[in-house]
């Protein structure tokens, strides 16, 4: 009996879990969308600003604003990827 209703539970968390995996919204359909063309402007006026901050002796505070503008073209390059390879709808 024990080992019975152990299986049901754990057959339950696992039908719970693939339900919500396969009911869950993709970002599209959230209304999450990237604007590429808007992150890979925030990142070169990023790059701009800190080679304005590196000109001006403010190595440091430039090293963290070319990390961030690194991080919005990887994420600009995120949403080309997942634009790229999402499969078209069912």
């Amino acid at each position: 009996m024990r080992r019975r209703i152990s299986a049901l539970v754990l057959t339950a968390v696992m039908a719970g879990t693939g339900a919500a995996l396969v009911t869950a919204p993709t970002a599209q359909a959230a209304g999450i969308t990237c604007n590429t063309a808007k992150l890979r402007h925030d990142a070169d006026a990023l790059y701009q600003k800190a080679a304005r901050q590196k000109r001006a002796g403010q190595r440091e505070a430039a090293r963290r604003t070319i990390a961030q503008a690194d991080a919005l073209k990887r994420r600009a390059a995120q949403c080309d990827a997942a634009d790229r390879d999402m499969p078209g709808h069912f």
